[in-house]
């Protein structure tokens, strides 16, 4: 099994801090929802399945701590817990679907000590059902891929943006596991560098074969033929096929087109907006210190005007497939997704 990015163990959650990556391996536990809420925001745990049952984990606690003695006294300390959640990280679908799920559970529970063992059990039970997915996941992508391709990623789409194997590198892993040689290309990903210290750690710990490059030289490599199928993970995937992935993702897909390489993502069904409209979704901004420092050490003039999304969205015209847990969409996307929702009920 791949690296567990989080858990829960003895009424704690346990998860590993990848800011601390790839120098230490280290695992930090938490018994309080604002420790679990701080740890999103701060990139202690990313990626949008893991982001989804971290917030699940979250209200978890947050039932555990609550002195409610009331059914109705609990529901609004678990709505003021899922407000703060919810606040830290706007763009990924998976939050706001994990603590939705969680809510459901709770307002269905009859007393207080009913609500807090379903709603502990539901977080478990999603963390078990985000691994299964990932494999179902891999084993529909893996059909896309052939012997002695080479890949290219961006950002970090693994285990270590799930609970465990991942879903972009789920699929690269179901590849190398169904015998097939392959190579993978991974961009450094900046300026938080999930790519060299994530992605890279990751398959290299998996005994993957990887190049890292810089960012700048994604166009460099498809030109040169050292490319020939690229894919990446999602953070929101609407119902007209528009994705929202880690800044970058748009540049890459549009050079993959420009050189005739196809482009898929790989992402769960828990990822999909089937309400939003392009202009509704809110691309989270960053500190600015992202950007001009690096290590602690500034690379960039005092008081420089910084412009750091998160995010940004690739139009469904540049995406070649989208692969999820029930199969593969192809364009037309609206047609195609409805399918795999229809097929999933």
């Amino acid at each position: 099994m791949s690296l567990k990015t989080i858990e829960w163990k003895e009424n704690k959650v346990v998860m590993i801090d990848q800011t601390k990556l790839p120098n230490e391996l280290v695992y930090v536990e938490f018994t309080d929802y604002n420790e679990v809420a701080n740890a999103i925001k701060t990139l202690v745990v990313r990626g949008a399945p893991a982001i989804g049952v971290s917030g699940a984990f979250g209200l978890a606690l947050a039932a555990l701590q609550s002195k409610a003695k009331t059914k109705d006294e609990l529901l609004d300390d678990l709505e003021k817990a899922k407000k703060i959640l919810f606040e830290t990280r706007p763009t990924a679908m998976n939050l706001g679907w994990g603590l939705e799920k969680i809510m459901k559970v709770a307002r269905k529970g009859n007393d207080v000590s009913e609500i807090k063992e379903s709603v502990i059990n539901t977080a478990k039970q999603m963390a078990e059902e985000d691994v299964q997915t990932n494999m179902s996941m891999g084993k529909h992508g893996s059909e896309l891929f052939e012997n002695n391709d080479n890949i290219m990623t961006h950002c970090n789409a693994g285990a270590l943006a799930t609970v465990a194997y991942g879903t972009a590198l789920g699929v690269i892993r179901a590849t190398k596991a169904s015998g097939k040689k392959i190579k993978v290309i991974a961009t450094e990903t900046r300026p938080v560098q999930q790519g060299s210290r994530l992605t890279a750690f990751e398959l290299k710990h998996d005994g993957i074969d990887v190049n890292l490059i810089p960012d700048t030289a994604v166009g460099y490599t498809m030109a040169n033929g050292l490319v020939n199928k690229v894919i990446v993970g999602a953070d929101r995937i609407l119902r007209t096929g528009h994705l929202f992935n880690k800044i970058g993702t748009y540049q890459i897909a549009s050079m993959a087109k420009q050189h005739g390489i196809p482009f898929y993502v790989a992402a769960p069904l828990s990822t999909f907006d089937l309400k939003s409209n392009p202009d509704d979704v809110i691309i989270e901004q960053r500190k600015a210190s992202e950007v001009t420092t690096i290590g602690g050490k500034r690379t960039a003039p005092e008081d420089i005007e910084v412009i750091n999304p998160a995010f940004d969205m690739t139009p469904p015209e540049l995406i070649t497939g989208i692969i999820t847990e029930v199969g593969v969409a192809k364009p037309p996307y609206e047609e195609s997704i409805k399918k795999l929702f229809t097929a999933n009920k």
